[in-house]
């Protein structure tokens, strides 16, 4: 039975798309290459770009990744993860995203560093998007499923693209599951009007969306607190880079975006939000 959709925002595709196109230049200087979170072993690294392949590597194991498979990575930014994939396990990786920007900047990197013959990138919204039924071995996301608006719906489609015994792996931004206090409902709302995210789905939330869409096997890890320090890090580079004096520039909104680090550090701190991972099979 498909339960509801925890918390809507008052956001627009519009609204995300050229979030995305302005943003991915701060993106870049803040962050690299990478648009999500890292996973760290402990508390005292410090190495962004290590961790957020740590989380790459952690998705690709839990999902038994072989060569050749064909992945389709659904909300790839920059192509970051596509690219890794790519040159590091030998997946042939069709990469979309809502922003042409991203796209543009996806294909250049992928040919840049010599991965151009086994990734393409598509300017597509996901959930408009149409592939041939039995496309793909993997269905694979970081941090793109909140921003769709039709969850359950989505996920009842995308299933479709699966070979018989392809995998959806994803990793995703969650709210925490019922009771909540209205704190907790606000810090949410905040999380996600600020990160332009229609809305957060709890864990149990998502299980149910992937057995409604005939999946199976559902698995799901918790990483929250192996991912917190992102937010962390991000906070200090902001204080330390000139980034917060080029956020102006680009308008209210991005520097309201940025200003709303420490409200999704509050609320991952205070029980919330959750992060995790999950793994299910067609």
């Amino acid at each position: 039975m498909t339960t509801k959709i925890t918390t809507m925002a008052d956001v627009s595709k519009r609204s995300i798309q050229l979030h995305y196109d302005l943003a991915t230049t701060f993106y870049r200087l803040l962050w690299g290459p990478h648009i999500h979170h890292g996973l760290w072993e402990s508390t005292e690294e410090d190495n962004p770009r290590e961790a957020q392949l740590t989380l790459t590597n952690h998705l690709a194991t839990l999902a038994e990744l072989k060569p050749g498979m064909e992945v389709l990575d659904i909300g790839c930014g920059m192509g970051g993860s596509s690219i890794h994939l790519a040159k590091t396990y030998g997946y042939q990786v069709t990469g979309i995203t809502l922003s042409p920007v991203q796209a543009a900047w996806a294909r250049t990197s992928s040919w840049w560093k010599g991965a151009g013959k086994r990734t393409r990138f598509l300017r597509q919204d996901a959930e408009e998007a149409s592939f041939p039924i039995d496309s793909f071995d993997v269905l694979w996301s970081i941090e793109c499923t909140e921003h769709l608006f039709d969850k359950p719906g989505f996920f009842k489609r995308a299933s479709q693209w699966l070979k018989p015994g392809g995998k959806l792996t994803i990793c995703a931004w969650l709210a925490a599951e019922q009771p909540r206090t209205p704190q907790s409902e606000e810090l949410v709302k905040q999380v996600c009007e600020g990160f332009l995210c229609p809305s957060l789905g709890t864990a149990s939330e998502y299980q149910s969306w992937f057995s409604d869409a005939g999946l199976t096997n559902v698995k799901f890890e918790d990483l929250t607190h192996r991912v917190l320090q992102t937010w962390e890090i991000c906070k200090r580079r902001v204080n330390k880079t000139g980034v917060r004096y080029l956020a102006p520039i680009a308008g209210q909104d991005m520097n309201q975006f940025i200003k709303d680090f420490e409200t999704i550090l509050k609320a991952y701190r205070e029980g919330a939000m959750r992060y995790g991972c999950f793994l299910a099979r067609k």
